[in-house]
């Protein structure tokens, strides 16, 4: 059986993106408000599944609900500056109630954010798909940095160590 992946990203892009995000626990969600203004702010993270989805948390009657209702296109941000790893995603939102999805994602840690549990009818669940990811990071480390930092200070050459690559393309 084949996995069905995200329109734009391969199967080999996504493995990479999600085992860059693997262990960053927050991400930072940007969608765009009716007046035109971005508005981010911290989600917790997920697993992403295998086609490139991802899930968040939410009450109904928010305003990042009512944002991603008026124009699906959001934005994750993810960071982890220990091994220096920086990943942003670009993707479609959409709002999904659906209890089975709810109970299967539910953790006791997100009692946090929705203190009346996972059977409150407020909540819902933000759904995520990724068409384009781009990474930044570093390997070695701060280990890494720290060598190239004192090797551009004795040699005055810039640090080339740090991978960047973009993933995936914008949909049209």
């Amino acid at each position: 059986m084949t996995t069905q992946t995200s329109p734009n990203l391969q199967a080999r892009e996504l493995d990479l993106l999600r085992e860059k995000i693997k262990d960053i626990r927050i991400t930072m969600m940007t969608t765009q408000e009716a007046d035109g203004d971005f508005h981010t702010r911290p989600m917790s993270t997920h697993e992403m599944d295998p086609d490139g989805t991802m899930w968040f948390f939410s009450y109904d009657d928010t305003n990042k609900v009512r944002e991603i209702q008026q124009n699906d296109r959001v934005a994750l941000g993810f960071a982890d500056p220990g091994p220096e790893t920086y990943v942003s995603l670009s993707g479609r939102a959409s709002v999904v109630k659906d209890k089975a999805q709810i109970d299967r994602l539910w953790d006791d840690f997100l009692k946090t954010w929705f203190p009346n549990g996972k059977d409150d009818p407020r909540i819902c669940l933000i759904k995520v798909t990724a068409h384009a990811g781009e990474y930044w990071d570093r390997p070695g480390g701060k280990m890494m940095t720290l060598f190239e930092m004192a090797k551009g200070a004795i040699t005055g050459q810039p640090d080339s160590s740090g991978r960047n690559e973009k993933l995936g393309d914008e949909p049209r």
